[in-house]
């Protein structure tokens, strides 16, 4: 049975039991993806299942003639969201305890980066997390402004309006 076969049986016929055979034909190929990605055996079992518990959810949302490529799509998103969480969570940091790397070489980096984390520790809360969820977690300024509640074009002229302070703020501390 072709894979678009199953879907319309599944959607237009309520023959749920078929989603069987997806997970049966599918199943190894998104663990395999995912494992590819994340590179932990847990959490590819883990995307696995939410991929089939997502793509059964939102199967009418299928158009194509190839479900693997969809599915593998799916998991694909999924592992990289996980990376990404895993990344920010371990980048979460303290504003009150930047610590510095010495190290030899380095200095002059590192000093750069001190200094521009603590000019973004001096930005106003609202500020800071328009800059992390932008910068630090690759957000679009349409996500972020929904996140935030402002319009996606305030959420660019308070950018616009952050770097110019950050920027001014570094060249004041270079210059002293």
């Amino acid at each position: 049975m072709k894979d678009s076969e199953i879907v319309y049986n599944i959607l237009h016929k309520g023959e749920t039991r078929l989603f069987a055979m997806v997970v049966k034909k599918y199943g190894d190929m998104i663990f395999s993806k995912s494992l590819g990605i994340t590179k932990r055996k847990d959490v590819a079992r883990e995307i696995t299942q939410q991929t089939l518990v997502r793509a059964y959810s939102r199967l009418s949302d299928f158009r194509g003639q190839e479900l693997g490529a969809w599915l593998i799509a799916i998991a694909c998103h999924l592992s990289l969201n996980h990376l990404e969480k895993e990344k920010r969570e371990r980048g979460n940091f303290d504003c009150n305890r930047l610590e510095i790397i010495d190290e030899e070489g380095y200095e002059e980096r590192e000093n750069a980066i001190r200094q521009m984390e603590e000019a973004i520790c001096s930005l106003s809360a609202d500020d800071q997390k328009i800059i992390r969820l932008h910068y630090y977690d690759s957000m679009k300024t349409e996500d972020v402004a929904k996140s935030v509640g402002l319009s996606q074009s305030n959420v660019l002229v308070r950018l616009h309006r952050i770097r110019e302070r950050l920027r001014k703020q570094l060249t004041l501390q270079k210059t002293e």
